[in-house]
């Protein structure tokens, strides 16, 4: 007698793919993309909110030590985090700048909030980034007032509680001119009488150089265009939690001798280096200057 091992029964074969299944899995899949995106998007904006972000200098308003086309590297943590610190996209402001070229700013202001999450004052003589009183976008500046100073100018001579800030004339200094950094503009013809054809035939910005000694030590080089409106000022007493903000191109910059004093609240971060600089608009075909690229901002 013989014992027969029963068949196995056959495995039933998948029930073909409907048209209902696959698209269902093409939704399914098109969604995990989506959330991807969504959670890099979210990763890199929480980066520049609370880290560290980007910056593209606009202008000569920083001149000699920035250029116009510098690009930074700005530490968001050195002063704590306020109001202005987190980066807000909004896409209507992008595609009017991008599409219609409004030139408008990208991003969006929470309301006004006192106070800073682990935060403190800048040091005299920090350059900082600040959203100034009653703007939607970012300026750099330096910081020359703290709490409690009084200051004034007369002449071009900027006075710190009744002393006078110690100031040394350099030579000129011989700035390249590039699309970038015009030596002036149009709009603003006030370097434009500087630009001169150097010994190799290049054009340059030959600039006047004023080295200032801040109260405590703190150097930095300023252009001096000689006698102008903005020459003088105060006396101007530093509020509580304020500071007083100039640029070093002393007759081209728009600070707080036109905001007055700027709240801590507004300070969104401390430049720390500069990681490209590009001596072409924005618009792209970009030239580097290679000799500024990770040089430290001072």
């Amino acid at each position: 007698m013989t014992n027969t091992v029963p068949e196995a029964p056959a495995e039933e074969a998948p029930p073909p793919d409907t048209p209902e299944t696959k698209t269902v899995s093409k939704g399914s899949a098109l969604w995990r993309e989506i959330k991807g995106l969504l959670w890099v998007l979210l990763a890199v904006l929480a980066f520049h909110s609370f880290v560290a972000k980007p910056f593209y200098i606009p202008s000569e308003s920083m001149m000699p030590g920035l250029w116009t086309g510098d690009r930074l590297v700005v530490s968001k943590y050195p002063y704590g985090w306020s109001y202005v610190s987190p980066t807000i996209p909004n896409p209507f402001a992008i595609f009017r700048s991008a599409i219609l070229r409004t030139g408008e700013p990208w991003g969006i202001t929470l309301p006004f909030r006192e106070g800073r999450v682990f935060g403190h004052l800048p040091q005299r003589g920090d350059i900082v980034i600040v959203t100034p009183p009653g703007k939607n976008e970012d300026y750099i500046k330096r910081v020359i007032g703290l709490p409690g100073d009084t200051l004034r100018m007369v002449h071009g001579q900027l006075y710190i509680n009744g002393q006078a800030v110690k100031r040394q004339a350099l030579p000129a200094r011989m700035i390249p001119v590039d699309p970038n950094l015009p030596c002036g503009s149009p709009l603003d013809d006030k370097l434009r009488p500087y630009r001169t054809t150097g010994s190799n035939g290049q054009m340059y910005c030959r600039v006047p150089i004023v080295r200032e000694t801040l109260p405590g030590g703190r150097t930095y080089d300023t252009i001096d265009l000689g006698p102008s409106q903005e020459d003088n000022f105060g006396p101007q007493v530093i509020p509580s939690g304020h500071v007083w903000l100039m640029g070093d191109n002393r007759d081209d910059s728009e600070d707080s001798r036109f905001w007055g004093t700027v709240g801590k609240e507004l300070i969104t971060g401390k430049p720390l280096w500069i990681y490209a600089s590009v001596e072409t608009p924005l618009s792209g075909g970009e030239k580097i200057r290679w000799n500024r690229v990770f040089t430290k901002v001072k």
